[in-house]
């Protein structure tokens, strides 16, 4: 078998030159056509298709019976739908049995092409991402926490309850949410993902639930939600301390009752998916606020996995690393086989405000330019200015107007001391930070890892004002900046003298 064999599964002969031509357009000319039969005997045999072209004929029985047959064969072929527009029903039923996605007729070429290229990114990431979620779950944890934190996911894994995975941004709440999916009965079925933040509220209920034709302008055809499509699998919702009261009740309702329906529709679809949530969030606060129901929160705390940061772990800095390192070394490649020592403990001695994802970021950077040494700041690794001896001198080296103006008498209590030490000391470090990126206000944001709006209010709040820009220096920055350069030098330089509209 030659190494790029497309392998088309068709049962209509009237079909046959469509599909062949339509392949050989996009530039897969090495194809095998084959009834459904001969199909399952040659993958038998041990043939393994770059990716499996299945037609969807009228009815479909036969169909869903050998694409059940071939994921009880092999679990990791990609698998590709083509299907009528009338048969949406049936494509629906294929991607819950396994297929990877889909296209309809009439067969356009850009359709297809994405629908391959997306069944051959997703056999990649999913064997990567269960490759790594397996290796940091079975790893070797020396911090209890995440040792309990593990311990939790391999028990959980095995039943069918809900479970809540609460951590910062990047302590890998998708990893643990993977692993867990992949040791349950359901892992030959789909996990879908749903970030519940990236949409708004009412493109994020068609996309949970689907629509029916006609449910509002636009829905020209039925439109499967991400509950239909992970029948019989597992559904993350992702950031769901985001999601709308509203939504949270209908939620609610799917949990408590096993059933939903799409938008515009009256017929009721079981929901036999697992849910599993994960949140930055601390929900009993939002709980508290009346900002999340708390019915919903119970219905979904059946089992919690708390992730603690990688600044509380640093101890297993280290493993990780040099996980990444075996991840991505090949991928790059890097001619890297170790992290330097020095390496390594600017590592472990940093505190990590972006968690695993950012270390993540940096061991690749390394791989990528390890010829830059141990420039941390090309890593991605900002020095920090460290603290004084005792609190009372770091409160007056951040903010000294506390020190110089302030009196006891002032304050009605400690906390109000604090509060209004912290609120100075943060006015100093946004201040800093902003003269640090030639005020320019995103980057800022980016690097205090806060948002652009939040940045923006603390701006305004604190009344910071930039300072008066010399004209003569601004003029001499242009000209400077104009000699001899590319039109794309020209433009770095003027991003980094700080003349330019963001700021």
């Amino acid at each position: 078998m030659k190494k790029r064999t497309v392998l088309i599964v068709n049962e209509d002969a009237g079909c046959s030159s469509r599909f062949s031509s339509l392949l050989s357009t996009l530039g897969y000319a090495d194809h095998l056509q084959m009834s459904q039969q001969r199909a399952l005997s040659w993958i038998t045999q041990g043939n393994v298709p770059l990716f499996i072209l299945l037609n969807i004929t009228q009815s479909g029985t036969s169909d869903l019976k050998f694409l059940a047959s071939i994921r009880s064969t092999n679990t990791e072929v990609p698998i590709v739908a083509a299907a009528s527009t009338s048969q949406v029903r049936l494509v629906v039923e294929a991607l819950q049995m396994g297929a990877d996605d889909y296209f309809l007729s009439p067969f356009d070429s850009e359709q297809a092409q994405l629908a391959i290229q997306h069944a051959l990114e997703r056999e990649k990431t999913n064997e990567s991402k269960s490759a790594t979620s397996d290796v940091l779950i079975e790893g070797t944890y020396t911090s209890p926490e995440m040792q309990r934190a593990s311990e939790i996911a391999k028990m959980v894994a095995r039943t069918d309850v809900p479970v809540l995975i609460t951590g910062e941004s990047g302590v890998g709440k998708e990893v643990f949410a993977r692993f867990i999916h992949n040791r349950s009965p359901r892992a030959n079925k789909p996990l879908i993902k749903v970030n519940c933040a990236a949409l708004p509220n009412d493109l994020l209920e068609s996309e949970l639930f689907g629509y029916e034709r006609g449910a509002f302008t636009g829905a020209a055809t039925d439109k499967p939600g991400k509950f239909e499509l992970a029948m019989g699998g597992t559904i993350l919702l992702d950031e769901i301390a985001e999601m709308s009261p509203h939504l949270q009740a209908k939620l609610l309702h799917v949990l408590q009752d096993g059933e939903f329906s799409r938008l515009g529709g009256n017929r009721h679809f079981r929901a036999d998916a697992r849910v599993l949530a994960s949140t930055n969030r601390k929900l009993e606060e939002a709980v508290a606020t009346g900002q999340f129901r708390d019915d919903l929160y119970f219905r979904l705390n059946v089992i919690r996995i708390k992730i603690p940061p990688l600044r509380e772990r640093k101890q297993e800095i280290e493993f990780l690393s040099n996980c990444f390192v075996r991840k991505y070394r090949e991928k790059f490649g890097s001619d890297v086989q170790e992290l330097p020592p020095e390496f390594l403990r600017t590592l472990v001695q940093y505190d990590w405000p972006g968690n695993v994802r950012q270390l993540e970021n940096a061991i690749k950077r390394y791989l990528i330019m390890p010829e830059l040494g141990l420039e941390t700041e090309q890593f991605g690794l900002r020095t920090e200015p460290k603290a004084s001896s005792t609190p009372l001198e770091s409160v007056a080296a951040v903010s000294p107007a506390l020190s110089k103006t302030s009196s006891a008498a002032e304050f009605s209590s400690l906390k109000e001391v604090g509060d209004v030490a912290a609120e100075r000391a943060q006015r100093e470090v946004v201040l800093r930070m902003l003269e640090e990126t030639n005020w320019n206000r995103k980057l800022a944001a980016r690097r205090l890892n806060i948002c652009y709006k939040a940045l923006l209010n603390k701006i305004k709040k604190w009344q910071i004002r930039r300072p008066p820009v010399n004209p003569a220096v601004v003029s001499r920055r242009k000209i400077v900046a104009k000699i001899s350069l590319s039109e794309s030098e020209q433009f770095a330089v003027h991003v980094a003298t700080g003349v330019n509209d963001a700021s």
